[in-house]
């Protein structure tokens, strides 16, 4: 069977370990990345095209992939003068992996069907970068049944469960969702190490004793070992990323009457932090806001 002809757009922390995969996995690779450099190092790695343009890498593919930074740029590579709508074909499909505002995803995706005949599909990720090159992200996707079948077998490679969560934008209030208990947990965290250190607890073994337990998790695992030891170079995710999505979630809230003042207290804790410069920083400088 001939795999189709994937073109990859957003070669950063994610879409690195992304696309090599999907090379791995077969597929053949178009890449087009902002600053070409990242996107070169991965064509050469792989193998993948180096497109110079999105009007070269969206007519020379079958599928459309895209992993970029926030709402803002989704909509300016989709509907700008020389954006995606301007290039595409009837037939292709696209599938946004961003974490992007539901809304503005439900408009997108209508105009690429009505006006272009583009299927959309909304597939964030979670499970971080070590996830991505695993293959073990968890996707959470919206559109329709026929559009995530007949995707599925390209998100494979990258995860270890792909969840249908209803019509268009749905994935994106899933993500939303994950990003709520993320980034309240991210909070308590730095609340919880700070009380143990300045109780005479030795905050490093924090993880040891709590293994198993109820507080284990993810994000308990990932975060208090370099909140303890103030490691914050080399972050495996970016703080203005989990703020922007707690942003998201309490426009969310305000859209569905659904109350949501744990997400904007824990918005606001980063939002302190991101106005001191420590926005590219890890997560884990959260316990600076305590210490």
């Amino acid at each position: 069977m001939t795999l189709p002809r994937l073109g990859f757009i957003g070669i950063g922390l994610m879409g690195d370990p992304m696309t090599r995969r999907l090379a791995a996995a077969g597929y053949p690779l178009v890449l087009w990345n902002r600053s070409a450099d990242k996107a070169r190092e991965v064509a050469e790695a792989t193998g993948a095209e180096l497109a110079t343009s999105i009007a070269e890498l969206v007519q020379s593919v079958d599928v459309i992939m895209m992993c970029l930074a926030n709402t803002e740029v989704v909509r300016e590579l989709v509907l700008g003068d020389d954006g995606i709508a301007r290039h595409t074909r009837p037939g292709q499909r696209l599938i946004d992996l961003s974490s992007s505002d539901p809304e503005v995803t439900r408009e997108l995706a209508t105009v690429m069907n009505d006006e272009y005949d583009v299927s959309w599909v909304d597939a964030p990720v979670s499970g971080g970068v070590a996830g991505a090159e695993a293959g073990s992200l968890a996707i959470m996707c919206g559109g329709s049944a026929g559009d995530i079948e007949a995707v599925r077998p390209i998100l494979e490679p990258l995860a270890a469960q792909i969840t249908h969560m209803g019509e268009v934008g749905a994935g994106q209030v899933t993500k939303i969702c994950n990003q709520m208990l993320v980034g309240c947990a991210a909070a308590a965290i730095a609340e919880m190490v700070a009380m143990a250190e300045v109780s005479g607890v030795d905050a490093t073994r924090l993880c040891e004793a709590l293994a198993g337990g109820f507080a284990d998790s993810t994000p308990f695992r990932m975060l208090a070992p370099r909140m303890a030891e103030r490691d914050f170079e080399a972050p495996k995710w970016h703080l203005r990323t989990l703020l922007k999505d707690l942003d998201m979630a309490v426009v969310q809230g305000q859209r569905s009457t659904s109350a949501v003042p744990m997400s904007g207290l824990a918005a606001q804790i980063m939002r302190q932090q991101v106005a001191q410069g420590n926005g590219e920083r890890d997560p884990a400088i959260l316990i600076g806001a305590y210490r």
